[in-house]
């Protein structure tokens, strides 16, 4: 049994991944404020049963819908997974619905999820080492 598979582990691992790809989606937001008719996406939160398993599908598993010939096909396994956030958007004339504040908050609130995450994982395989006496 590796390390990576304990739940915990499993689950953390996850948990960031999750992470950075919500920054790559929310910096996408960002970068496309002044495009018109551009609405806002972003993720859905990863869920974990008692034991740490993710309930979700996991992402290796998720494909890239091509809903256009014209379309570059997408090299990351979550880029599918984009959602629309909410049913009513602010939007300017141009029908761009990109809320900067708002994508900025979630930004900094995601930098400092991922941060907690990563610290927990990193004291997580610190404890293992100690138990093992590798440290």
């Amino acid at each position: 049994m590796g390390i990576t598979d304990l739940p915990g582990l499993s689950a953390l691992k996850t948990r960031m991944q999750w992470h950075q790809e919500r920054q790559r989606v929310l910096a996408n937001n960002v970068a496309n404020s002044d495009t018109p008719n551009f609405r806002p996406r972003d993720l859905v939160e990863p869920k974990f049963d008692r034991s740490g398993k993710s309930v979700d599908q996991p992402l290796s598993s998720v494909s890239v819908a091509r809903t256009n010939v014209n379309h570059i096909s997408g090299s990351s396994a979550t880029e599918g997974m984009g959602k629309n956030r909410r049913a009513g958007y602010e939007t300017r004339p141009a029908g761009n619905a990109v809320n900067l504040e708002e994508e900025m908050m979630k930004s900094s609130a995601n930098q400092m999820d991922y941060a907690a995450a990563t610290s927990l994982y990193s004291r997580s395989l610190g404890l293992l080492k100690t138990a093992t006496g590798r440290r």
